[in-house]
């Protein structure tokens, strides 16, 4: 076999490849059987039909065309294993020679992951926003404490910002009340904003059993954009009863026994949360530096199919809320769907930027992805999606998903070494130790708990095997 690469630009080639004739033997005898099953001829057996005659019966240009829809995929695939080209999504074939008994040739087009010239990376560094910590921020947290621990009570005078009220809603439209435009019941905050434009000027002043009615846009279904009647019934008011912030409140809500150490922890707490809003900022700006310093070449085709599959599966998100375009727009406060695909083309093509990146210099430093970088992902991703490791596993496996989770724990594992080797400092000079950020050593579990951590790794195992069972002849590329 015989076969040449061809660079068409900095992310697309074409392979031009000719196979011997008797290198199709494999392709003609599994056509042959194929047909063999399928075709009846007096006289023969069932699969025991000789080639001349199914060539006969057939006709030779078809089971030369069969032959060849059989061979070029596995051919292409050997050629690119054997020159280990990169590619991204699938090819545009052309026959260009079909010789029967003689030769074979075809062509192959399609977009690769781009040779990219990597700077030196051995002295970065990054500037992080200051951890601040204000009095302010500690009494909000308080104040978030104190909302569990209040109580409701019922008062006789109308309805203001921070009470709940019980209220009924009806909504019409020309008239006629909407299908699923009524509600009984319902608790709603007064001031909170959350539910309609409108509903608070309405409650606002009412008291109970009395009521009112006021337009509004209506968000979703059919008539989304009209505006509709809607009339509000208060049915009771209550009041948020808070409780009174001193030890005791203290004692109440947490471990501590006075105000003012749940003061230390809330502020402890905080400065945590900032610290790891450090550790993240950094990355983002990590990954702002690489895009600047490194030049990089992005398949158009590649970016295109991306928002295709975005679109897709947003509009599918849409429809699922009983949404449309025009809605959405209106909610999120973007000027129109020009803006929006703009902005999502740039976010796509820093996307696709960041990934070829990351995948250079995993090549450059030979990282490589073990049972361990695997595990860690699958419990974190399995965690988030509420599902066993083995469910996410298998879901990862369904839908051929496989090879870009491999990838991307390997580009999560190039980037965490990178950030490693970044010098992090805050706007005012000081270094940020991101080491602080890691897990702590906790104690021995106790026997239950050990039990439930031999199961818990048991299910790692098996999640792990079947990924790595499925990666063996994945290879390592873009979704879509």
């Amino acid at each position: 076999m015989k076969s040449t690469i061809e660079e068409l630009g900095p992310t697309r080639v074409r392979m031009a490849i000719e196979v011997p004739w008797g290198d199709l033997d494999h392709a003609f005898g599994e056509v042959y059987k194929e047909l063999g099953k399928q075709v009846r001829v007096p006289g023969f057996r069932p699969g025991k039909v000789p080639h001349r005659v199914l060539d006969q019966r057939i006709g030779r240009p078809v089971v030369l065309e069969q032959v060849v829809q059989h061979a070029v995929p596995e051919v292409y695939s050997e050629v690119v294993r054997e020159n280990q080209v990169r590619v991204l999504g699938q090819p545009d074939i052309e026959v260009t020679r079909l010789d029967d008994n003689e030769a074979l040739a075809f062509t192959a087009e399609v977009d690769v992951a781009p040779q990219l010239e990597l700077p030196a990376l051995e002295n970065l560094a990054v500037t992080v926003d200051d951890v601040e910590i204000t009095d302010a921020e500690i009494d909000e947290q308080i104040s978030v404490m104190r909302e569990r621990f209040s109580m409701l009570t019922g008062v006789e005078r109308p309805a203001q910002d921070g009470d709940f009220v019980s209220i009924d809603l009806e909504a019409k439209l020309n008239g006629e009340v909407l299908e699923d435009g009524s509600t009984t019941g319902m608790s709603y905050e007064v001031g909170s904003g959350q539910l309609m434009e409108g509903l608070d000027d309405a409650v606002r002043g009412l008291s109970a059993e009395e009521s009112k009615t006021f337009q509004t846009a209506l968000l979703s279904g059919p008539n989304s954009g009209e505006m509709a009647d809607v009339t509000v019934t208060v049915r009771s008011v209550k009041e948020k009863d808070l409780p009174e912030l001193d030890d005791d409140f203290a004692q109440t809500a947490s471990e501590f026994d006075t105000l003012a150490e749940l003061r230390d922890d809330v502020r402890s707490r905080v400065a945590r949360t900032k610290t790891l809003q450090q550790g993240a900022q950094a990355r983002d700006k990590l990954v702002e530096h690489l895009l600047e310093i490194v030049e990089v070449p992005i398949p158009e085709n590649l970016v295109e199919r991306e928002i295709e599959w975005r679109n897709r599966a947003f509009e599918n998100e849409l429809q699922q809320a009983g949404m449309d375009w025009d809605s959405f727009l209106s909610i999120s406060g973007v000027e129109n769907r020009e803006a929006y695909d703009a902005d999502q083309r740039k976010t796509v093509e820093e996307a696709v930027r960041t990934q070829f990146i990351l995948d250079a210099v995993a090549d450059a430093r030979e990282v490589t992805v073990d049972n361990e970088d695997l595990s860690a992902q699958i419990m974190a991703q399995a965690q988030r999606s509420r599902m066993s490791p083995e469910q996410y596993a298998q879901q990862l496996q369904q839908g051929g998903n496989i090879a870009e989770f491999v990838a991307d724990v390997r580009r999560t594992k190039t980037l965490a070494q990178l950030l490693e080797q970044t010098t992090i400092t805050d706007a005012s000079g000081n270094a940020v130790d991101l080491d602080a950020l890691r897990p702590k050593t906790i104690q021995a579990p106790t026997a239950d708990a050990a039990e439930d951590d031999d199961q818990t790794l048991a299910a790692e195992a098996d999640a792990v095997e079947a990924i790595e069972g499925a990666t063996e002849d994945s290879e390592d590329v873009t979704r879509s």
